[in-house]
């Protein structure tokens, strides 16, 4: 089976609420969408960069061009996800691209063959456990209240969002009013220091489940100094962009990984990181992008692998979105349902996706 085309679709997703890290704040998900199409079957891969380089060095517009420019020339044209890595291979780096891509290739060819996403991967659950990301809120008042209604939707584990100059107080605060049973975990994204060490540490009183990415993307050797001075667990996550990274477990530079599969360059990545660490007894879960449904169908596929033991930030859809591309994905007692059809298992509502079309561009091979 031959690709005969593909389209770049970008859209515009109001975020439900601004959604504030310590590198900014997003209001509406500026989202680059690929569908490949072939004869019998097209599919969806969605690409997760944001609209500026914060999170990385990757960005929506950047992600278009090299797609149109380097990546989509040098696709095969036959229908083969495993062909995809090798093909792009020679192109550095982009790897929130080469995954929108090989996503896409991926759900076309299984909706020809019948298999789920889950399947393909090795998936060994129906359900998966949710937890939500909590971004930095005005007062800790407000992040009381936020903290609170995703307590009583059922989410099983949240996450604060923290950088210098809030950090002890929020998260003291949420213990506090919440108790001991909430799994808790905090995520700076790369905000501090080693000289932070010790401030850090005061983080220990709270039994957190972990803390992600305290100190910068590159330096590993520091991370492992701050394992050594804090009891509170070590989770990398922008460190991590391939299996070959994930060696860092072996530096003691953490002993959990979050997995984002745009991140690593694509799901079969994914899998080979899940699969590396499982080996090695380190925990792992998935992250999240505020992902569309397309994103989100194929990240609780994978979250359904069985290295996946914490809970991920596979939230529902209107967690984010009012209006999802795709039908919504609804908690159900602090669950989300892994999709047993075809491929993704979801596909795009037209008229949605219509209204929230900014550009589309056809691209024929």
């Amino acid at each position: 089976m031959e690709i005969t085309g593909i389209e770049l679709r970008r859209i515009a997703m109001p975020l439900v609420a601004p959604f504030r890290t310590s590198f900014g704040t997003e209001t509406t998900r500026d989202v680059l969408l690929v569908r490949v199409v072939t004869p019998e079957a097209e599919g969806w891969g969605e690409c997760v960069a944001m609209s500026e380089p914060l999170y990385s060095s990757e960005y929506v517009d950047a992600a278009a061009d090299v797609l149109r420019r380097f990546l989509i020339p040098a696709l095969p044209r036959e229908l083969d996800p495993q062909a995809v890595g090798p093909a792009l291979a020679p192109f550095k780096g982009h790897r929130m691209a080469k995954a929108a891509l090989e996503a896409a290739v991926l759900d076309a060819s299984l909706r020809i063959t019948g298999e789920s996403f889950a399947r393909y991967l090795g998936a060994t659950r129906d359900r998966v456990p949710c937890g939500v990301s909590v971004g930095i809120m005005g007062s800790v008042a407000e992040l009381l209240d936020t903290v609170g209604a995703y307590v009583e939707e059922g989410y099983v584990r949240v996450k604060l969002k923290i950088g210098p100059g809030w950090d002890v107080t929020p998260v003291r605060a949420v213990r506090e009013r919440f108790g001991e049973d909430l799994l808790l975990q905090v995520d700076a994204n790369a905000a501090y220091t080693l000289a932070d060490a010790r401030h850090l540490a005061r983080l220990d009183d709270f039994d957190l489940l972990l803390i992600e990415q305290p100190l910068a993307d590159d330096d590993l050797v520091q991370h492992a100094r701050l394992a050594r001075s804090i009891r509170t667990p070590i989770c990398l996550d922008e460190s991590i962009e391939s299996a070959a990274h994930a060696a860092a477990i072996s530096l003691g530079a953490c002993s959990v990984v979050n997995i984002k599969p745009g991140r690593v360059g694509g799901y079969l990545e994914a899998r080979r990181i899940h699969d590396l660490c499982r080996a090695h007894g380190v925990a792992v879960w998935c992250g999240g992008m505020l992902e569309t449904g397309i994103g989100r169908a194929a990240n609780v596929a994978l979250a359904a692998l069985p290295g996946f033991t914490l809970p991920g930030d596979t939230s529902a859809s209107r967690r984010y979105f009012h209006t999802d591309v795709t039908p919504p994905f609804e908690l159900d007692g602090g669950h989300l349902d892994v999709p047993d059809g075809p491929g993704l298992g979801v596909d795009p509502v037209p008229d949605v996706l219509d209204k929230v079309t900014t550009a589309t561009e056809w691209i024929r091979l």
